[in-house]
């Protein structure tokens, strides 16, 4: 599946491009360090815009086609911001049997996006995700580290108006 890029425009802070800039210089002479620096840039930035990509191919001297590419092939690198709350939708086949294409529809049309989107005031992201172990309970969605399972469409108004603050 190919990863979406944000269209939202990045806004990093001068902290956290100073945070990042440091662990470049600790780790420039090394390249087998890349992902590592890139794992920490996620945790600084929350994802990888093209951005902070640069930021990294520049201070690793390492084409930013390395970078792009190891960012889109490993699961872990997201490319978009996560929202406040992210939703993630559990796509495997116990899940998927009992319904949560409709929990993902629901979700992305009371939303207005998509998969691996996130909303514009930066509230809510939205994404699918694989067997997270709760078959039982399927359909299973998550937002954050709150599980919610034995679901239908017409849950979602009511799980997402708890994350109105």
């Amino acid at each position: 599946m190919k990863k979406k890029i944000s269209s939202l425009p990045f806004n990093g802070t001068p902290e956290q491009e100073q945070k990042l800039k440091e662990i470049i210089d600790a780790n420039k002479h090394d390249k087998s360090r890349v992902m590592a620096v890139m794992q920490e840039a996620q945790d600084i930035y929350g994802y990888l815009p093209i951005e902070v990509q640069k930021m990294i191919a520049e201070g690793m001297n390492v084409p930013l086609e390395k970078i792009y590419g190891v960012a889109t092939f490993y699961a872990q690198f997201s490319l978009t911001p996560k929202g406040k709350y992210n939703i993630s939708v559990c796509m495997g086949t116990a899940c998927y049997v009992k319904g949560s294409q409709s929990l993902l529809d629901a979700l992305s049309e009371k939303l207005g996006i998509g998969i691996d989107e996130c909303t514009p005031d930066g509230k809510f992201s939205l994404e699918a995700c694989r067997c997270i172990g709760a078959c039982g309970l399927g359909p299973v969605l998550t937002v954050n580290d709150e599980v919610y399972g034995k679901l239908t469409a017409d849950d979602i108004p009511g799980i997402l108006a708890k994350y109105n603050d």
